[in-house]
């Protein structure tokens, strides 16, 4: 099924901030909440796996790829590769996380979009088998693209510019992580889910570049993912044609 979006309002940096203000103001509608306390059950554990071993390892991993030769820029270069670390460690763990609550978050969209468009009734949910097969065939989407990133991020001196490419990655794959389950609902598969998204580059990256930076803020993150399902229900809501 073709998607379009309205590709001049869907381009604006500003909608998207819009739609997480809102989105974040009905994280306890009444009418959502079953479907967002089992995924915030499921952040908690992840997210503090997640701090924990970076507690312990970070330091020492980000050490290593350091080349000798820069050691004397380690005030410059550490913050960078701190923040390239959490942010491909928090988008790691977002595909996990959302991988198990998948099924959650295909009913969480289609209730918003029951809320939105002030309708009743019974929501029509995908199969939980096509759910779960879209969410495989965009992770392994997201890791065939992050597995250069990684050989990037290995490699001395041309590893400087990884933290640009990975945080310019993960608001891309964030993007997409999150669309998916409004554009599931209205019948689109994986390709052209992707296809969409591109004609809204712009906003997409804006929407996934927020979200990326709010997965690297402790606590906040637990709730962060069920906030992106309704918001990108909201952003979809606002571009339809």
């Amino acid at each position: 099924m073709k998607i379009e979006f309205n590709k001049k309002s869907g381009a604006n940096p500003l909608l998207a901030v819009q739609s997480l203000a809102q989105g974040a103001s009905l994280l306890w509608h009444k009418q959502l909440r079953k479907y967002v306390l089992i995924p915030i059950a499921v952040n908690l554990v992840l997210f503090s796996s997640l701090l924990y071993l970076g507690y312990l390892y970070v330091g020492d991993l980000i050490a290593r790829f350091i080349p000798g030769w820069l050691e004397w820029l380690d005030w410059l270069i550490y913050p960078l590769f701190f923040t390239s670390f959490f942010a491909a460690g928090f988008f790691t763990f977002t595909l996990i996380a959302n991988l198990i609550a998948s099924p959650f978050y295909g009913g969480l969209a289609a209730k918003t979009q029951h809320i939105l468009n002030d309708q009743t009734g019974e929501i029509q949910e995908q199969p939980i088998l096509l759910v779960l097969g879209s969410e495989l065939r965009r992770l392994v989407y997201l890791l065939s693209r992050a597995i250069p990133l990684v050989v990037i991020s290995i490699i001395p001196g041309v590893n400087l510019i990884a933290p640009v490419l990975w945080g310019l990655f993960g608001a891309w794959g964030i993007s997409m992580e999150y669309f998916a389950y409004t554009l599931e609902n209205e019948g689109a598969l994986f390709a052209e889910q992707r296809q969409a998204l591109k004609t809204v580059r712009i906003g997409a990256l804006s929407f996934g570049g927020m979200l990326l930076f709010a997965l690297m803020i402790p606590v906040l993150n637990i709730f962060i993912p069920p906030i992106a399902v309704i918001s990108a229900t909201i952003y979809r809501n606002k571009i339809a044609v």
